[in-house]
């Protein structure tokens, strides 16, 4: 009998998250599943890790079921690593991060952590998604997410994944209408942020991030126009950040003295 894909699981809203808990509970029913995710939340991290204290890792019951859990002090980023180091016995067949509370959508893959764990799990070579619900209540409904998530994870297994290449995946929040799935490219957009500035009874200024998110680009294949017509968005996206286009162009510039 063929054995079962190893499937690490992870996120960065915490391990008790419900998006956490439904990802897990679509994964088992695929592979064997070990969960190690940050004991609290993390959002907005990017690919920070920690070098400068210490990492815990606990092994945890958070609910009924097949899984093994761990849960860890550091960052989405952290918690990969230490799972391909100290928790696994052999590398995952396929790594999954969600299902994030809110969009990861356009410029807001630079700033996930759940996307970094993604991307963390890719440089070691492992298959990897992430998944986000555009919706960012803590008491969201992710019921529609299973089939969307289900459907995309065993494609992956059977086909692979391009080398050096994620998925990211984020769905939209109106379950009675989505329309189907679209592989996209990342919308240009970003936030144009304010900062609100607020001053503490003693006197200390303090400041609190605001900011619109703004989207220049239109164009009809992107992630934000999907979601916008109510389809789910795939975008392949890499970690080598090289503007291979500009090389060229850097190469005809005279540095000598």
């Amino acid at each position: 009998m063929p054995r079962k894909p190893l499937i690490l699981v992870t996120n960065d809203d915490g391990i008790t998250a419900p998006g956490i808990r439904t990802l897990i509970n679509v994964m088992t029913t695929i592979g064997d599943v070990v969960v190690v995710a940050p004991d609290s939340p993390q959002s907005g991290m990017g690919h920070a890790i920690t070098i400068d204290s210490t990492l815990y890792v606990e092994k945890v019951v958070i609910d009924d079921g097949p899984q093994q859990e761990y849960s860890c002090s550091g960052t989405p980023a952290d918690c990969v690593k230490l799972a391909i180091r100290e928790v696994l016995d052999r590398k995952p067949d396929l790594c999954v991060s969600g299902i994030n509370h809110g969009s990861n959508s356009s410029i807001n893959v630079i700033y996930s952590g759940t996307m970094s764990a993604a991307l963390e799990a890719g440089i070691e070579q492992i298959p990897a998604i992430g998944f986000s619900l555009l919706d960012y209540s803590w008491g969201a409904d992710f019921e529609h997410c299973k089939s969307v998530v289900k459907t995309i994870t065993k494609n992956v297994l059977n086909h692979g994944l391009p080398k050096d290449v994620i998925l990211n995946v984020n769905i939209p929040k109106n379950q009675n209408a989505i329309n189907g799935i679209k592989i996209c490219r990342q919308a240009r957009a970003n936030w144009e942020e304010k900062f609100d500035k607020r001053t503490n009874p003693m006197g200390k200024d303090y400041y609190w991030l605001t900011g619109e998110f703004v989207i220049m680009d239109h164009g009809e294949d992107t992630d934000e126009w999907a979601l916008k017509n109510n389809y789910v968005s795939v975008v392949p996206v890499q970690f080598d950040l090289t503007a291979h286009h500009a090389i060229q162009h850097l190469n005809s510039w005279k540095f000598e003295s």
